[in-house]
This record gives structure tokens, sequence and C-alpha cells, in this order.
């Protein structure tokens, strides 16, 4: 991978909201037709992931990816690039409550860039959609 687009991909606490917005194109589940949504994306673990939908409402993205899980992740901050992606559901209970502990963290940080202005508590995120994102 382009070690340009690599650094996007892979952004640390510092990074600003702006760094931290892609868009996603998924398949839609019943359709078929592709489906673009912009989205916040999320390090933890040294991985990457998409969450929301917090409070256990329904999302189509994440209803499209469990259906098909290849989708393209767009980044449009400062580098562009559409990149091939495959999301995988986390549903493990421990892993899930480990990798939402630390992105609500990383929101809750002192200095955070992101756009969160008040703190935000992972009761209100364990309900969450949840992805891991892997680029083939």
């Amino acid at each position: 991978m382009d070690p340009a687009i690599r650094a996007a991909i892979e952004i640390t606490p510092a990074a600003g909201t702006r760094d931290r917005i892609v868009d996603i194109t998924t398949t839609g589940r019943r359709t078929g037709r592709p489906r673009r949504i912009e989205i916040f994306f999320y390090r933890a673990a040294g991985r990457t992931y998409l969450c929301s939908g917090t409070s256990g409402r329904p999302t189509s993205w994440y209803a499209n990816l469990l259906a098909h899980p290849d989708f393209t992740f767009h980044l449009k901050q400062g580098i562009r690039s559409d990149i091939r992606a495959r999301a995988t559901p986390v549903t493990d209970q421990e892993e899930r409550r480990r990798i939402l502990t630390e992105i609500v963290t990383d929101l809750n940080q002192p200095d955070n860039p992101g756009t969160i202005t008040q703190p935000t508590h992972l009761r209100d995120w364990l309900d969450s959609r949840l992805v891991r994102v892997t680029f083939p």
C-alpha cells in the first residue's frame, strides 16, 4: 500500500475530525446497487474500525456489509483514494468492549481535536454497530 495512503488510514489520537471522516460505498443488501455514505472511522488496537448506530438503532451500512462484506473505503481528506476493503463484524462481547473502550478513550482525550465537546460514555456505545476493516 502507498505510504501516504497507509498514513491516512493509520490515524493517531492527534488526528482532527476531518482526518477521521471517509465515505464508504457498500452494496445494497436488497437492491444490489452501490450505496455511498459519509462515516467516521476509528483506530484501536492497531486496526481500523467503522462504528455508529449507538443505542441499538438500525443502520443500513451495517446491514449491507453483513450481506456483502466487500466495499470501497474512500479517503477524501488530504489524500484522495478509493481503496478496496472488507468488513468483519465484531460480535465477541469481550473484544467489542475492549475496542469500544479504546475508541471512547480516544474521543474523550483532554485535547480531543474531534467534534465531541462533552464526555462520551462506554455504556452509550455498547450497542453500536462495529466492524473491523481490512484492506486486501
